[in-house]
């Protein structure tokens, strides 16, 4: 029996999920090969969802695919690349969170405080993995809201290869007390002091 449009894509989305994962983990190591086959019979499913997923991942700059060659996990970026990922971050989440305090929606607000709530449940738990998924769900939020796709599809191969190598070291009460004041800055309207909050916890 076929499935559905809807089940393929829902499907595509949880491996995409998990190989995110597995990336930002370390348990798919940089350089490490992947092949569509190998996939296919992890996750039980045809070779085409796969594909799909491996261009998704492609396209974030979480694995590369040389002409002729195979794919494999992207390499850790080196210091002054990473230090202008930061930079780029920086700019696209000021321009978005800027346009966003401005005029901040109870929906939106609301979603902001559930996100919060993920992220301080994750700390807690102490998974990285999953803590770096509810970090990425925040802010993602913030730049989603401030200019769609285009915006969020900008963002986030930023986002992804940054995180391949963050190893910046913070308490679970620092990191959710950074959230909590951009949060907070956002939900008064101080479009300045939502900036400074994400610049202290952007770093």
């Amino acid at each position: 029996m076929m499935m559905a449009a809807s089940e393929v894509i829902g499907i595509r989305q949880q491996i995409a999920d998990r190989l995110r994962g597995d990336i930002i983990s370390g348990a798919l190591a940089p350089n490490q090969k992947v092949t569509e086959e190998s996939l296919a019979q992890r996750f039980g499913v045809s070779r085409g969802p796969i594909r799909d997923v491996l261009l998704e991942l492609s396209k974030e700059g979480l694995l590369i695919t040389r002409a002729n060659r195979d794919t494999r996990v992207n390499d850790i970026p080196p210091p002054e690349l990473q230090a202008l990922m930061v930079r780029l971050r920086l700019d696209i989440e000021a321009y978005a969170i800027r346009r966003v305090a401005k005029q901040a929606s109870p929906e939106l607000i609301e979603r902001l405080e559930a996100a919060v709530a993920e992220l301080s449940r994750r700390l807690r738990e102490g998974d990285f993995t999953e803590v770096t998924k509810a970090d990425i769900a925040f802010h993602r939020t913030i730049v989603f809201e401030a200019g769609g796709e285009d915006l969020a599809n900008l963002w986030q191969p930023v986002i992804m290869r940054m995180r391949m190598n963050y190893q910046r070291i913070t308490t679970p009460d620092q990191s959710i007390g950074e959230h909590e004041a951009i949060l907070e800055a956002i939900r008064s309207g101080n479009a300045k002091r939502a900036e400074e909050a994400l610049r202290d916890n952007i770093r």
